[in-house]
C-alpha cells in the first residue's frame, strides 16, 4: 500500500479534563468523541443509506473474500461489515439518536441494515444457517460459518440501542429478525469460545419472549465454564490469547444479565466469580500508559483486550477500580487513535498500528478490525457511573519503588506478567503453546519468548545482516552474505542443521513451549523444534528455558538439549524501529553488548541493548524491511553460536540479557553489565548438570536448576 493511498489523521479530543483524568485528560465526552472519530471514518466510505458496510480493500491475497468465494463468503463479509460497525455505533444511536454522519442517518441506517440482513430477497441478505448448508457441498455434519460469529454482534447492539431501533420494529420485523436468529442459535458452532455466540443469541430470544431449546444454552454454558483453567482465564480451544478476555470475560458478563441469573444461577455466579479473579491481575497485562501487548491470534482487534473492564461493572458483585479502568481503558484507546497510520481510508488497518500483513489471519476481511469496539462498549454505563465518574489512578504503578518490577505468575494459562517501574513497560512470557512447524504465523504469534508493551514482536527479518569487528583499533560493523548465513527471529531461537547431506540455508524456529512455572523468581519453560506427535520428543532438538526480571528486562539463562549436531544457534532480540538509528558497541569481562538508540514512528525516543555472555560465539545485527509493525525500517540484534561435536561435552548454557528504555538516558555499566559471576557446579564449565548460580552486582542471586522439571512439563 502506497503512503498517497492511506489518509493521514489522529485523533484529537475536544473536550479534556486532567483533574478527574490526569493521566489521559479523557472523560466520556471524550470517548464519544472518539466514537464519532471512528465511524465518521466509516460512513465516509457510504455512499448513501441503501450501501452495505463494505469498506475499500487494500489486501486480498490473505484476507477474505477471495476472488472465487463462495457466496455465504461473500454475504459473510457484508454481515460482518453490518455488525461490526455497530459496535461502534450502538452506544452512539443511543446517547445522539438523531446522529447524522455522511449525509445518513445514523439510527435509520441500522434500522433499515439490520432488516435487510435478514430478509431473503434483499440484496444485502446475508443467509440464514439453513440456507448455507443447503449450498455447502462439503458434506461436513459439523459445519458452521463466520455469520454465527456476527449474530452476537448484532444482538448486542440491538440491547444496547434498543429504545431507538428494536423497540421500533414491528411485531412482524421482530419476529423476522427472531427467525434469522433462532436458525443460528439452534445449529452448528465452534466448540470453543463460538459457543457463546449461540448463547447470546438464544439469550436475547428469551429475554424477549421467542422460545428457545434450553438444553442446547446449557449444554453450551456447561462447555464454556468448563474451558475454565483458573485465574480469571478460560483456554479458547488449544490456546490462551485476549479471546479468554474480549470473548469469554465479556459474554458470560452479558449472558448472565439476559439469562444466567434468572436461569442458571450456578454458572452465572461461577462466571462472575472467574471475571472477579481475572481482576486481581489482569491490569498487570497492561503498561504504565495502559498500552495493550501485541500477542496471540487477532491481534488486528486491539484495545478490545480492555473490553473485560467493562463486563466486570455489568456484574451484580463486582471488583475492580474504576478509576484503574478507565485509565487502563483510555490509554490503550489513546495507544492506536493517535497513530497516523491506524486508518486506512477511515477505517482501521489490517494491522496492530499501521497495516502489517503477518499478523493477520485468512478468517478476516477489511472490515474486521471494526470488532476493536467493543472496546467502546463501556459507553453504555450512564454518566454518573462510578467507571466515568472516579479520578483516573494508576493503580500499582503509584506505589512501585525505584528500579522496582513486580511478577505474577499464573499457571492455569500459564502466563507470566512482569511490570517494570524502571521504564513503565510490560513483559509477558507465556507457555502451553503447540504449533505446527509450518505454522510461521501462529508461532510469531504466540511462540516468542518475551512479548513487549512498546517493542510489538517482528516477523522474519529481510535484509542485510552486519557483524562486528571487535579486533579492529576502532570496532566496525562488516556486511557479511547474507546468503550463507542463519536467518534469526525476534525474540526466538533459531536452529540450523550443520551436517553435509543437509540444506545449510534451512532453519527452524521452535513450535511448541511446555510450561513448568516459576521456582525462586526464576521462571521455568521448556521449547522443542520440529515437535509433533509422531516422534518421540527426544529425537527433537530443545531447550530448557529460565528467565527472570531485570529492572529494564528479562535475563535468559537457557540450557540446550541436542540429539544431533553440528548445529548453529540464534537468538535475537527485540524488533527495533529504524528511523535513524545509533549503534553503539561495548565489552566488558568477555561479555558484549549491542546498544541502539532512535525513534518509533510517532517520534518518541526509543533504546535497546542486547548483551550476550556465556555460551554465545558473536553478536550481530540486520537490517529489516517491511517485518516490523511500528515501521518500514526495522533493525534486530541477535547472538549467534555452533555446537559441533556430535555427544560432545561443549557449553549448554546460553546467557543473555535484553533491556529497553523509552528515553535516550545511557545504560549505566550495571546495567549493562549486571553479572558479577557465575559458578558453575561442573569443573569444565559448561553446566551440564548441577545448579548454575548466577551473582548479580546489585547483591541479588539466580540459581538456575533444571533438574526435576521433567516431572511437571504442562501443556
Amino acid at each position: 500500500m502506497k503512503e498517497s493511498e492511506r489518509t493521514i489523521m489522529t485523533f484529537t479530543p475536544t473536550t479534556t479534563d486532567f483533574n478527574l483524568s490526569p493521566y489521559t485528560g479523557l472523560t466520556r465526552q471524550s470517548w464519544i468523541e472518539a466514537t464519532e472519530y471512528l465511524l465518521g471514518g466509516v460512513f465516509g466510505n457510504i455512499k448513501n443509506i441503501e450501501d452495505p458496510v463494505v469498506m475499500p480493500r487494500y489486501e486480498t491475497e490473505v484476507t477474505y473474500p477471495s476472488k472465487d468465494a463462495p457466496e455465504w463468503r461473500i454475504k459473510a463479509e457484508i454481515f460482518e461489515g453490518l455488525c461490526r460497525s455497530f459496535f461502534i455505533s450502538a452506544p452512539l444511536i443511543h446517547i445522539e439518536p438523531d446522529l447524522e454522519l455522511n449525509g445518513i442517518n445514523v439510527r435509520e441506517y441500522y434500522k433499515k441494515q439490520v432488516l435487510y440482513a435478514v430478509t431473503k430477497g434483499s440484496a444485502n441478505y446475508v443467509l440464514n444457517y439453513s440456507d448455507m448448508r443447503a449450498l455447502d457441498k462439503s458434506n461436513n455434519p459439523t459445519a458452521c460459518y463466520q455469520q454465527t460469529v456476527e449474530t452476537a454482534a448484532l444482538v448486542i447492539c440491538l440491547w444496547l440501542c434498543h429504545e431507538e431501533i428494536w423497540d421500533t420494529y414491528t411485531k412482524e420485523e421482530k419476529d423476522r429478525i427472531a427467525a434469522f436468529l433462532t436458525d443460528f442459535a439452534h445449529s452448528n458452532t465452534v466448540p470453543q469460545n463460538w459457543r457463546l455466540f449461540n448463547m447470546l443469541d438464544m439469550a436475547f430470544l428469551y429475554m424477549n419472549g421467542y422460545p428457545i431449546d434450553e438444553d442446547i444454552m446449557r449444554d453450551h454454558a456447561q462447555n464454556i465454564l468448563h474451558y475454565y483453567v483458573g485465574s480469571g482465564w478460560y483456554r479458547d480451544g488449544q490456546s490462551f490469547d485476549y479471546y479468554s478476555c474480549w470473548a469469554f470475560n465479556m459474554y458470560t458478563a452479558i449472558w448472565n444479565n439476559w439469562y444466567g441469573y434468572e436461569k442458571e444461577p450456578y454458572i452465572a455466579r461461577k462466571f462472575e466469580e472467574n471475571s472477579n479473579e481475572l481482576m486481581k491481575t489482569y491490569p498487570m497485562f497492561f503498561d504504565r500508559d495502559g498500552f495493550t501487548n501485541m500477542w496471540g491470534r487477532s491481534g488486528i482487534y486491539r484495545n478490545a483486550a480492555t473490553s473485560p473492564f467493562d463486563a466486570n461493572f455489568m456484574l451484580r458483585e463486582n471488583t475492580m477500580d474504576p478509576g484503574l479502568a478507565r485509565r487502563i481503558c483510555s490509554g490503550s484507546l489513546l495507544q492506536f487513535l493517535q497513530r497516523d497510520d491506524f486508518l486506512w481510508n477511515g477505517v482501521p488497518t489490517l494491522g496492530f498500528y499501521g497495516p502489517f500483513i503477518p499478523l493477520v489471519q485468512g478468517y478476516s476481511c477489511a472490515e474486521s478490525p471494526m470488532w476493536l469496539a467493543k472496546a467502546l462498549l463501556c459507553l453504555h454505563l450512564p454518566e454518573d457511573h462510578p467507571f466515568w465518574t472516579a479520578k483516573e489512578n494508576n493503580g500499582f504503578w503509584e506505589t512501585m519503588s525505584h528500579n522496582e518490577t513486580r511478577v505474577a505468575t499464573l499457571d492455569g494459562p500459564a502466563l507470566c506478567m512482569a511490570n517494570h517501574e524502571a521504564n513503565g513497560i510490560t513483559e509477558l512470557r507465556t507457555g502451553k503453546i503447540v504449533k505446527d512447524k509450518s505454522d510461521i504465523h501462529g508461532i510469531w504469534n504466540y511462540g516468542k519468548l518475551v512479548f513487549n508493551t512498546k517493542f510489538p514482536w517482528e516477523s522474519t527479518p529481510q535484509g542485510k545482516i552486519f557483524g562486528v569487528n571487535w579486533d579492529a583499533g576502532n570496532p566496525a560493523f562488516l556486511e557479511e552474505d547474507q546468503y550463507s548465513t542463519i536467518r534469526p527471529e525476534s525474540q526466538q531461537y533459531v536452529l540450523q542443521y550443520l551436517d553435509e547431506n543437509i540444506d545449510a540455508v534451512a532453519s527452524f524456529t521452535p513450535n511448541a513451549t511446555f510450561w513448568h512455572g516459576e521456582k525462586e523468581g526464576v521462571l521455568y519453560r521448556r521449547q522443542f523444534w520440529e515437535y509433533g506427535t509422531d516422534t518421540e520428543t527426544h529425537w527433537r532438538t530443545a531447550i530448557d528455558l529460565a528467565d527472570f526480571a531485570m529492572p529494564y528486562g528479562i535475563m535468559r539463562a537457557d540450557k540446550i538439549r541436542l540429539f544431533r549436531r553440528p548445529i548453529r544457534l540464534t537468538l535475537g532480540s527485540f524488533g527495533f524501529p529504524d528511523n535513524g538509528t545509533d549503534i553503539q558497541i561495548r565489552e566488558q569481562d568477555g561479555c558484549k553488548a549491542i546498544i541502539l538508540k532512535g525513534k518509533d514512528h510517532t517520534g518518541k525516543n526509543k533504546q535497546l541493548a542486547f548483551t550476550i555472555m556465556d555460551g554465545w560465539s558473536d553478536i550481530k545485527l540486520i537490517k529489516s524491511t517491511d517485518t516490523n509493525p511500528d515501521s518500514k525500517n526495522s533493525i534486530v540484534v541477535y547472538a549467534e553460536t555452533t555446537r559441533n561435536k556430535q555427544y560432545g561435552y561443549e557449553p549448554y548454557f546460553l546467557i543473555s540479557q535484553t533491556i529497553t528504555r523509552e528515553d535516550l538516558t545511557d545504560f549505566s555499566d550495571e546495567d549493562l553489565f549486571p553479572v558479577k559471576e557465575i559458578v558453575y557446579t561442573d569443573k569444565e564449565k559448561c553446566g551440564g548438570y548441577g545448579p548454575v548460580t548466577i551473582k548479580l552486582k546489585n547483591g541479588q542471586v539466580k540459581v538456575i536448576d533444571f533438574y526435576g522439571i521433567e516431572g511437571k512439563l504442562l501443556l
